[in-house]
C-alpha cells in the first residue's frame, strides 16, 4: 500500500489548488500575449481570481512591453511551492535546482497542453456549433489562432476540410516529447 491515509489527500489538494491557480495565471498572461478582448466576462473572471497574488509580484517586477514577466514569475514560484510541498509532505528533502528545473517542465507541459486542448475543443466546436458566438469560444479562438494561423498558410483546406489543427497537434506532441524528457533528466541530474 503506497502513500498514507493523511498524506495522500493532502498532496491532491495541493496538487488541485495550485494547479487551478497555476492554470489561471497562465491563461491570464496567454490572453494578454495575444491582446485578447480585455471586457470578454472570462477573460475579467480570470483577472479577478489572479489580481490578488499578481499584484504583489508585479509591483516588484514591472512588465514588458508584451511579456508579463510578473505572470511567469509567479507562475514559476506557485509551481515550485507545490512540488516542495509535495516533497515535504513525502518526507523528501527538497534540493532548489531540482525543484527550479522540474518546475520550468512542469510549465511547459501545462503551456503545451493547453494549446492542445483549445485546439481540440476548437475543432469539436466548429463540427458541432460552426460559427457560435460565446465567451469562451472568443477565448479558445484567440489562444489557438497565433498556431493555428502558420500551419493553416502551409496546409491549404482540401474540400473544405481543415487539416491544420492535427498538424499543430502533432508538433504539440512533438514538442513534449523532444522538450520534457531532457529537462525532467536534467531536474534529476541536478538534484
Amino acid at each position: 500500500m503506497s502513500g498514507n491515509y493523511v498524506t495522500d489527500p493532502v498532496g491532491f489538494l495541493i496538487e488541485i489548488l495550485f494547479g487551478l491557480l497555476i492554470l489561471a495565471v497562465m491563461l491570464r498572461f496567454l490572453l494578454q500575449l495575444v491582446q485578447a478582448n480585455p471586457y470578454n466576462q472570462i477573460a475579467q473572471t480570470l483577472v479577478r481570481i489572479t489580481q490578488p497574488v499578481l499584484a504583489p509580484v508585479r509591483r516588484l517586477l514591472p512588465s514588458g512591453r508584451r511579456v508579463d514577466t510578473a505572470s511567469i514569475v509567479l507562475m514559476v514560484v506557485l509551481q515550485f511551492v507545490s512540488l516542495a510541498l509535495l516533497m515535504l509532505i513525502a518526507g523528501r528533502g527538497l534540493n532548489p535546482a531540482f525543484l527550479l528545473v522540474l518546475s520550468v517542465a512542469e510549465l511547459i507541459n501545462l503551456l503545451l497542453n493547453v494549446f492542445l486542448f483549445a485546439i481540440i475543443i476548437r475543432v469539436i466546436l466548429s463540427w458541432v456549433n460552426p460559427g457560435a458566438q460565446h465567451p469562451g469560444i472568443e477565448l479558445i479562438d484567440n489562444i489557438t489562432e497565433p498556431v493555428m494561423a502558420p500551419a493553416r498558410r502551409l496546409i491549404p483546406a482540401m474540400g473544405g476540410l481543415d487539416l491544420s489543427p492535427i498538424a499543430v497537434i502533432i508538433g504539440i506532441q512533438l514538442c513534449k516529447m523532444l522538450l520534457l524528457p531532457p529537462l525532467r533528466q536534467l531536474a534529476f541530474a541536478v538534484g
